[in-house]
C-alpha cells in the first residue's frame, strides 16, 4: 500500500519496533484491509469505544479465536496533545496494532485526506488504498467481527489463509447477497459530512445531535482539528 511508503510505522509492543523500509511496510500491509483509527485519550467517546475495538481486533487476529490471523491491520492515528496522552491510549489498544509517532506531521495529512471531523473514526481501506468505509464505528459496534467478512468480500481481498482446492466451473456460485453487499460498500461521490459540535472533546451522547449540527452550520465560527 503506497499510502505509508516512506513513512515510519511503530509496533505497539514493549520495544516499539519501527517499520521504516519499503520492504517492511509492503510485507506488513500488502493484501490486507487497513483500519485507520482516529482518536484521542481526552475524547470520552474514544475511551468508551476502545474496548469494543480491541475485542473486535483480537477476535479476528488472535489465534485463540481464529485458526489464522485475518488479513487486517489496525493503525492508530493519534490526535492527542502530548506523547504521554498518546501512550495512555496505546496501552488500551492491542499490542499488535501499529501507530504513527506523535510528532509525525503525516497524521494531519491523513485527517484531511479522509475528511475526519469527529472521533472516534475508523476509516476502512481496501488493499489498494481506496476507501471501503469512511467511518466503520457504528458497524463495528453493531455487528462486531462479523462485519469483517463483508469487508473482505467487498474489497475482493485474496484470502491466502483459507484457499479452497475445489474449482467451480460456474462462477455464479456466490452468495445471493453479493449484489446488495457490493452496493452497500460502493464508494459514492464525496458528500459533505456534518462536523460534530464540540470538536475532539467528549460530550454527552444523549444530546440532540440534530440541534448541535444546526447550531454549528449557523455559527460560522467552528473549525475542524486540521484547520
Amino acid at each position: 500500500m503506497d499510502l505509508f511508503l516512506g513513512k515510519v510505522l511503530v509496533k505497539n509492543n514493549r520495544d516499539r519496533d519501527e517499520l521504516d523500509t519499503e520492504r517492511e511496510i509492503t510485507m506488513k500491509l500488502q493484501n490486507r484491509i487497513l483500519m485507520l483509527f482516529f482518536g484521542s485519550w481526552d475524547c470520552e467517546r474514544c475511551q468508551e469505544f476502545v474496548p469494543t475495538l480491541k475485542d473486535f481486533y483480537k477476535r479476528l487476529m488472535d489465534e485463540f479465536y481464529v485458526e489464522r490471523a485475518s488479513q487486517l491491520v489496525l493503525i492508530y492515528v493519534s490526535l492527542d496533545d502530548s506523547e504521554v496522552l498518546q501512550d495512555m491510549l496505546l496501552k488500551k489498544l492491542p499490542k499488535w496494532c501499529l501507530f504513527l509517532q506523535h510528532d509525525d506531521p503525516y497524521k494531519r495529512e491523513l485527517g484531511v485526506k479522509f475528511e475526519v471531523h469527529e472521533t472516534p473514526t475508523v476509516v476502512v481501506l481496501r488493499p489498494n488504498g481506496s476507501i471501503l468505509l469512511p467511518n466503520a464505528v457504528p458497524e463495528i459496534r453493531e455487528l462486531g467481527p462479523d462485519c469483517f467478512r463483508h469487508w473482505q468480500e467487498a474489497a475482493e481481498v485474496i484470502d491466502r489463509n483459507f484457499e479452497m482446492h475445489v474449482e467451480f466451473d460456474d462462477k455464479k456460485m456466490r452468495s445471493i447477497t453479493d449484489p446488495i453487499r457490493k452496493l452497500k460498500y460502493k464508494v459514492e461521490k464525496k458528500k459533505k459530512r456534518r462536523w460534530f459540535l464540540g470538536g475532539w472533546g467528549g460530550r454527552d451522547e444523549d444530546e440532540d445531535e440534530e440541534e448541535q449540527n444546526g447550531d454549528l452550520c449557523n455559527s460560522g465560527d467552528f473549525k475542524g482539528p486540521w484547520d
